[in-house]
């Protein structure tokens, strides 16, 4: 029996200009792309707009995204990954994704000092007791 790559519930493949984001290390949290693929345990990532140095990168420490650049040939130096980055506008698409957002946000959270997580508590339970006393209206 053949196997068909439609038939494949798998959407992300580790493949040449993957777009992937950093799961550890000093750049954990950024965004960068696959340039090459070194074997079935590592692969070299560039991330000339975000920063991140050309370097080899395990893929247990990687997360597939489902951005991808078209047409990257395999062993692309930094130039024309970000003349690729800067063509397709990945930086946009990823920072307009629910999952970029979601990330912000959480960040923001994560950064927020003692008073502001009370102010933000306390806006909490007003939208709360708004909401409950719309719902009990309308009941009613």
């Amino acid at each position: 029996m053949a196997f068909a790559l439609q038939d494949s519930t798998f959407k992300r493949f580790v493949e040449v200009g993957r777009v992937v984001l950093l799961k550890s290390g000093p750049d954990a949290g950024k965004i960068a792309v696959i340039a090459e693929i070194i074997d079935h345990k590592r692969a070299v990532v560039d991330g000339p707009t975000t920063s991140v140095p050309r370097q080899s990168y395990p893929y247990k420490h990687l997360t597939l995204t489902p951005l991808a650049l078209t047409k990257l040939p395999r062993g692309s130096r930094s130039g024309a990954i970000k003349k690729q980055l800067e063509k397709e506008d990945t930086l946009t698409k990823w920072n307009n994704s629910e999952w970029a957002k979601k990330r912000a946000a959480v960040e923001k959270r994560r950064g927020l000092n003692d008073f502001a997580r009370f102010s933000v508590m306390l806006e909490k339970k007003k939208r709360r007791d708004g909401v409950r006393k719309a719902v009990k209206a309308s009941k009613a």
